[in-house]
């Protein structure tokens, strides 16, 4: 009976935790969500007499952190500070403890605790990163009435569920200057992400100066790459941040840039390389049966490894496809003698060589999932973007990496650059369900987005990964009952607002793109339409790597649209809750949306026409047709065969891709029809 009891009143508290939860979620916009977050109804409000403490006293990451929590709070209040800097010798009105400073590592401690009571705040956590941490959650908290701003009492005890919480930017295929680096990494820090993986190499060009090989960056970059100074002030700006910089030098595979500087180290003899124009996967690879391979990538990673504090060192070495290897006798008469079978055996021969290299540099080999194979050297992480658990044959599996002895970051679920809905990222769990031992979830270190750049530039890249990698990071950081989509959803709509103070540009550019379209006309329709517009998915939009060249315009409509449509999933939604009950509440929502596009044509054909609006013409007419008759439907109560007819004549043309997007209300437009067929019987 006393185990019945005790389990009711268990069963009881927990019921009573996750409504609470569930309550508070709704309340605070906090993302990452934290580990455990209580209301104590106390109410600090933000006035003019706000002030800080730090202690220890430190001119390093907190000091820097507060000054900017300083500036970003007065920007979101419009309150003037009479101190404005961190207080001296004395307490603030908000406390910052904290115990060491980090070196940061997969072992730096993140925790902290913030408490807000009416009078003060406190802040306190065993590292400056975990402070740091801290006050990123006190930002978000901001809240105001008609009267004041205020931060709401509460109680957090956080920590985070990953140590490699990352974003990868490939910087390759298009280049990204420092500016756009260190907003993202401004962002980064907003949520809570603690790892900037730096894709600096690949076949569309080499990033890096390089004062031991200069023809690196003199004959393969176009002129665009980093001085060594500037790696060294986006290290130290990532750092303050609390972020790591794990640098990729890819090879032996997308090597075309390498290999135009210096063709000798080829494959191939006799072969003209030149920087690759296109996207996709090439066959130029380094040859790993010289001595003056491993002689170049020694004396470079010994040139290069200085410039990343960093333990961890990654070598890319996915997408090696061997046809250079195969093509070459000398190569396969090496195997022979070498006894290497395959060519996953030749380059687990050049792995090998390649750890041992970084290995006397202090430095922890990283690669894609494509390095393990059964001699790889469990020192050695395993990058996992071919999935979780599956390509076990190939070595492309997480868990099974983990199994073996290998840690482990997992990117499959999480390529951004696929434009998929941000539920589908959300949805996946670096571990999942599977059983684990201690040691063996212990080596699963977390994850990465990744934001491949062959169809983003510094327009367009930070619309491409924001708002979705706030949810990603999430993700990484949050309890993995943290599920809730819709509510993510809700939260995410609110970081997405605030990270603009940081300088991103995910919802500001979108007017910049479609005035360039239209020679700085109204963009009144063009907005309308890129509210229902998506770019095509998954690699659709350049299928082969062939439409698009490094150089192509990434100005045109499908750059001012971006996942996750405004009006797209609203708008579905609407339709079905009409359906099921045509009320004024849910009619009126469905006649808004169709009354906006049914008179949107009229404001598109008044533009003076070009050639980048002009194939939008389509989409446009048929748009607004469509949206008129269905008006008509719900207002006067009737719909015709003729009707029925048109609608799903302009549907037809709607479902077709348009400049590189789609339509994606096609769902809530078909739903329509249909209901208006079966309640008018024109079936």
């Amino acid at each position: 009976m006393n185990k019945i009891i005790l389990f009711l009143l268990l069963f009881g508290i927990s019921n009573e935790q996750i409504i609470s939860q569930s309550k508070v979620s709704e309340t605070f916009n906090l993302m990452p969500w934290p580990k455990d977050i209580k209301e104590n109804y106390g109410k600090f409000v933000i006035d003019s007499d706000i002030s800080i403490s730090i202690h220890p006293e430190t001119n390093g990451r907190v000091h820097n952190a507060a000054i900017n929590f300083l500036r970003r709070l007065t920007t979101r209040t419009g309150v003037f500070l009479n101190e404005g800097f961190p207080v001296s010798n004395k307490k603030g009105s908000i406390q910052i403890n904290f115990q060491n400073v980090s070196q940061l590592s997969i072992e730096t401690d993140e925790s902290y605790t913030l408490e807000i009571k009416d009078a003060d705040i406190s802040i306190t956590a065993k590292t400056d990163v975990g402070a740091i941490r801290g006050l990123e959650t006190l930002l978000q908290l901001t809240q105001n009435t008609s009267n004041d701003y205020f931060f709401p009492g509460v109680t957090i005890n956080d920590a985070p569920r990953f140590v490699w919480r990352g974003l990868m930017i490939d910087v390759s295929r298009h280049f990204q200057p420092v500016g756009v680096l260190k907003r993202n990494l401004e962002a980064m820090a907003a949520v809570k992400m603690n790892v900037f993986h730096w894709h600096l190499t690949d076949d569309q060009g080499w990033r890096v100066e390089s004062n031991v090989f200069p023809k690196l960056h003199e004959e393969a970059s176009d002129g665009l790459y980093y001085t060594q100074e500037q790696i060294k002030d986006v290290v130290a700006y990532a750092n303050n941040l609390g972020i790591r910089v794990i640098p990729e030098f890819d090879v032996p595979g997308h090597a075309t840039a390498i290999l135009t500087a210096y063709p000798e180290l080829g494959s191939k003899d006799g072969y003209r390389y030149s920087i690759e124009r296109f996207s996709g996967v090439f066959d130029p690879t380094l040859n790993p049966t010289k001595d003056m391979t491993y002689e170049f990538l020694a004396r470079l990673f010994a040139e290069m490894t200085p410039l990343f504090p960093d333990a961890y060192f990654h070598i890319g070495g996915d997408e090696n496809e061997g046809k250079h290897w195969d093509e070459n006798k000398d190569i396969q008469a090496f195997k022979k003698q070498h006894h290497l079978k395959t060519n996953h055996d030749l380059q687990t021969y050049f792995n090998i060589k390649l750890e041992k290299i970084l290995n006397n540099l202090g430095k922890k080999m990283m690669g894609w999932d494509e390095i393990m194979t059964p001699n790889m050297p469990t020192t050695t992480v395993i990058h996992s973007w071919r999935g979780k658990n599956e390509g076990l044959e190939e070595g492309g599996s997480l868990i099974a990496a983990a199994k073996k002895g290998y840690q482990t970051v997992l990117s499959n679920g999480y390529y951004i650059d696929r434009m998929e809905p941000v539920e589908n990222h959300y949805a996946v769990d670096p571990i999942g369900d599977v059983k684990l031992t201690e040691l063996e979830r212990a080596r699963i270190l977390g994850g990465e987005a990744t934001m491949w750049s062959e169809l983003v530039t510094p327009l367009t890249i930070d619309s491409r990964i924001w708002p979705r990698t706030a949810a990603i990071a999430e993700r990484f950081w949050s309890p993995k009952a943290v599920k809730d989509v819709v509510n993510m959803k809700k939260r995410m709509k609110h970081v997405s607002f605030t990270l603009e103070e940081l300088g991103l540009t995910h919802i500001k550019n979108r007017a910049v793109i479609l005035r360039s379209m239209t020679n700085n006309q109204d963009i009144a329709s063009l907005v309308t339409l890129s509210k229902i517009c998506e770019p095509l998915k998954i690699y659709a939009r350049n299928e082969g790597g062939v439409e698009y060249k490094t150089f192509s315009p990434f100005t045109l409509f499908a750059e001012a649209c971006v996942v996750d449509a405004e009006d797209g999933a609203s708008f579905n939604s609407a339709v079905n809750n009409y359906i099921k009950d045509a009320n004024s509440e849910t009619t009126n929502l469905v006649l808004s949306y169709l009354k906006t596009w049914a008179k949107n044509h009229d404001r598109f054909e008044a533009l003076e026409k070009n050639p980048k609006i002009n194939p939008l013409e389509k989409l446009s007419e048929n748009l607004s047709a469509t949206a008129v008759l269905l008006e008509s439907a719900v207002e006067n109560k009737s719909f015709s065969k003729a009707d029925a007819i048109k609608v799903k004549a302009s549907l037809y043309v709607l479902s077709q891709p348009f400049v590189d997007v789609e339509v994606v209300i096609l769902e809530g437009l078909k739903a329509l029809t249909t209901h208006f067929e079966s309640l008018y019987k024109l079936n």
